[in-house]
């Protein structure tokens, strides 16, 4: 099997199209070239055609150009997310979404517990393609609390059994029956039945 070669030993673009090439090697191929980065593997593969006709792919408007009027940052894959203050917001989804190719992006667990230790440590070297490595699974920097996701479901569980509309204040009693849950060794979720079991034996209150 013929071995790929290295972009830079590549002569034309009929034998660029012969390999297969992840989107974000087409990404680090256009930043080497100083074009835009930004869109899907087709935009970026067309970037590349046209630098191997001799167009020049740069009369191209980069659409990342546009977080430019939010931010006052242009947003990369290098670009810090201290330095372009980022958030859980459709401004980035818009921007990890024109990455991935994925329409309607949505931050994983594990995306949003590494934003946040960036932001309590005040990292200035994490990037946004840092955050996307993480999203792929290539990378590890913080992981979310599972507890805190179990915890979540086993009161929102608790809140939708019609037998707990009898209490004033839910929440406390929920955290009292996950108190007894959390230090066993049953199952970290919510049943009826837990209810029905346990209700004797904590002070509910009412």
């Amino acid at each position: 099997m013929e071995s790929r070669p290295a972009f830079e030993e590549i002569k034309t673009y009929e034998e660029f199209s012969k390999y297969y090439w992840y989107r974000e090697e087409l990404a680090a191929i256009c930043r080497r070239l100083g074009i835009c980065t930004s869109g899907y593997k087709a935009e970026l593969n067309e970037r590349i055609e046209e630098y191997f006709i001799g167009k020049n792919p740069q009369i191209k408007e980069c659409r990342l150009k546009k977080y430019v009027k939010k931010t006052g940052v242009e947003l990369s894959l290098e670009t810090g997310l201290i330095e372009c203050n980022f958030r859980f917001s459709q401004h980035f989804r818009d921007f990890f979404s024109a990455q991935t190719g994925i329409k309607n992006f949505k931050f994983n667990a594990d995306m949003v517990a590494s934003a946040r230790k960036v932001r309590e440590r005040g990292d200035t070297v994490f990037t946004l393609g840092d955050l996307l490595d993480i999203y792929y699974g290539r990378k590890s920097y913080a992981h979310y609390d599972k507890v805190a996701l179990q915890w979540n479901k086993f009161v929102k569980d608790f809140c939708t059994d019609p037998a707990t509309t009898k209490f004033s204040n839910k929440l406390k009693v929920a955290a009292r029956l996950w108190k007894e849950v959390r230090e066993s060794t049953r199952e970290k979720n919510y049943k009826h039945e837990l209810l029905e079991e346990l209700e004797e034996t904590i002070n509910c209150g009412g």
